[in-house]
């Protein structure tokens, strides 16, 4: 897990990526196929700070490592749809591009808290 000194500026710095994220997501075209890919978008994007709260509150190693683990895996997975929303034109490549890189920021740092 992140370091107690920087377990709360973890926290704020996710939850500042979420509230970014809803608010890119609010602004995404309203066609069918788009709307499809907002809700993945948020679905995944939302999932990345909720496993991390609930890795901060594991009961055992274990289920640290699968929530931490989760996190990551919902991280990727906002950047394939974060990819695919760029690459279907749907959104400006410079407005997605910070999302990417923070999030692979995030993976690293979730990843290597957990080795």
């Amino acid at each position: 897990m992140i370091k107690d000194t920087t377990r709360g500026e973890f926290r704020k710095r996710l939850y500042f990526l979420t509230l970014k994220l809803i608010e890119f997501i609010d602004h995404l075209p309203k066609d069918n196929v788009s709307l499809k890919m907002a809700d993945e978008l948020f679905s995944s994007g939302t999932s990345v700070i909720s496993n991390y709260i609930d890795a901060t509150a594991a009961a055992s190693k274990k289920e640290l490592k699968d929530y931490t683990l989760a996190a990551v895996k919902y991280a990727n997975e906002c950047k394939l749809w974060l990819a695919l929303v760029r690459d279907s034109k749907r959104a400006k490549p410079e407005k997605v591009k910070w999302f990417l890189e923070e999030l692979d920021d995030i993976s690293k740092l979730l990843t290597d808290s957990v080795k």
